[in-house]
């Protein structure tokens, strides 16, 4: 496929999902695209058939962090991903938004590609931590430091929200990815954490959007329904 071809689609593809993609950033995201599919070949970072430019990798691996991007606070400018694996929500979110960022991948190799590919894109002050996040509680300079923090790969249950939402700033979100497979997790959100709303990404695919808000000491939890 060449550039082009592959810009026409990406762009076609993103205004389905309501979603405005700029030629530069096209450009971008190819870049970042290609080099998965390269790396791909030597290591597993995604099990979806990149190499093959189908819709279901354009969409899972580009056009959800895109639609997700739409749902950034304004006031943000710094985020964290956990779980990075090949980049993806991460990167294009990142490109995106304009969000400066950091991406946790505990696999030494992956990490590796995750450097490569800042380095290939020039996203500016890019930080790759090769850990797992719960190390990274030893790391008092990260604390409350984030705007926004991401979770695809991560398993979602109340002890790892306990601990993500350590990097997070008061008044700041979790966005967590979801099948459609799995259930909204209501029961395992606690204080300081809040439900705040729950958005469709993509319809082919049934994927969600969870949005979790952590709340500034002193201030309430509402009751209620989250928004849907």
């Amino acid at each position: 496929m060449t550039s082009r071809e592959f810009g026409e689609k990406l762009i076609r593809r993103a205004r389905r999902a309501g979603v405005d993609v700029s030629p530069a950033l096209a450009d971008r995201l190819e870049t970042y695209y290609r080099l998965l599919t390269v790396w791909n070949e030597k290591i597993n970072l995604t099990g979806l058939p990149v190499s093959e430019f189908t819709p279901e990798a354009l969409d899972r691996l580009l056009i959800e962090p895109l639609v997700a991007a739409k749902h950034v606070p304004a006031p943000a400018t710094r985020m964290l991903d956990a779980g990075s694996g090949g980049g993806s929500p991460a990167i294009p979110m990142a490109l995106a938004a304009g969000l400066r960022l950091v991406m946790v991948e505990s696999k030494t190799r992956k990490s590796v590609f995750l450097r490569e590919a800042v380095r290939a894109l020039e996203i500016p002050d890019a930080l790759v931590l090769t850990a797992r996040f719960e190390e990274l509680l030893a790391r008092p300079e990260l604390h409350e430091a984030h705007d926004l923090l991401t979770v695809r790969a991560v398993r979602v249950e109340t002890r790892a929200l306990i601990t993500l939402q350590a990097f997070v700033k008061p008044g700041g979100q979790l966005f967590l990815f979801r099948g459609s497979a799995t259930t909204d997790p209501h029961g395992i959100v606690t204080p300081p954490l809040s439900w705040l709303a729950t958005y469709p990404l993509l319809e082919a695919t049934q994927s969600r959007l969870i949005v979790v808000e952590k709340r500034p000491i002193g201030r309430g939890v509402p009751r209620g329904t989250p928004q849907q």
